[in-house]
Protein backbone atom coordinates (compact mmCIF):
# COMPACT_ATOMS: atom_id res chain seq x y z
CA UNK A 1 0.00 0.00 0.00
CA UNK A 2 2.79 2.58 0.95
CA UNK A 3 4.75 1.71 -2.58
CA UNK A 4 1.10 2.92 -4.25
CA UNK A 5 1.14 6.02 -1.98
CA UNK A 6 4.58 7.23 -3.17
CA UNK A 7 3.58 6.33 -6.87
CA UNK A 8 0.33 8.59 -6.50
CA UNK A 9 2.31 11.01 -4.97
CA UNK A 10 5.68 11.35 -7.22
CA UNK A 11 3.09 11.03 -10.59
CA UNK A 12 -0.12 12.94 -9.71
CA UNK A 13 1.35 16.25 -9.49
CA UNK A 14 2.91 15.71 -13.89
CA UNK A 15 -0.64 14.40 -14.22
CA UNK A 16 -2.21 17.46 -12.71
CA UNK A 17 0.17 20.14 -14.58
CA UNK A 18 -0.41 17.98 -17.46
CA UNK A 19 -4.28 18.51 -17.40
CA UNK A 20 -4.40 21.73 -16.58
CA UNK A 21 -2.04 23.01 -19.43
CA UNK A 22 -3.61 20.74 -21.80
CA UNK A 23 -6.58 22.92 -20.69
CA UNK A 24 -4.70 26.22 -21.52
CA UNK A 25 -3.72 24.64 -24.58
CA UNK A 26 -7.37 24.07 -25.67
CA UNK A 27 -8.84 27.00 -25.34
CA UNK A 28 -6.07 28.53 -27.23
CA UNK A 29 -6.37 26.26 -29.77
CA UNK A 30 -10.16 27.36 -29.94
CA UNK A 31 -9.39 31.02 -30.33
CA UNK A 32 -7.08 30.23 -33.17
CA UNK A 33 -9.50 28.30 -35.01
CA UNK A 34 -12.10 30.78 -35.25
CA UNK A 35 -9.95 33.38 -36.11
CA UNK A 36 -8.71 30.97 -39.17
CA UNK A 37 -12.47 31.21 -39.99
CA UNK A 38 -13.16 33.99 -39.79
CA UNK A 39 -9.84 35.26 -42.33
CA UNK A 40 -11.47 34.34 -45.79
CA UNK A 41 -14.51 37.21 -44.61
CA UNK A 42 -11.93 39.66 -43.41
CA UNK A 43 -9.83 39.00 -46.73
CA UNK A 44 -12.49 39.80 -48.69
CA UNK A 45 -13.90 43.26 -46.93
CA UNK A 46 -10.31 44.66 -47.18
Amino acid sequence: MEQWLTMISDVGFPIVVTLYLLNRIESKLDTLNQSIQMLPSQLQKG
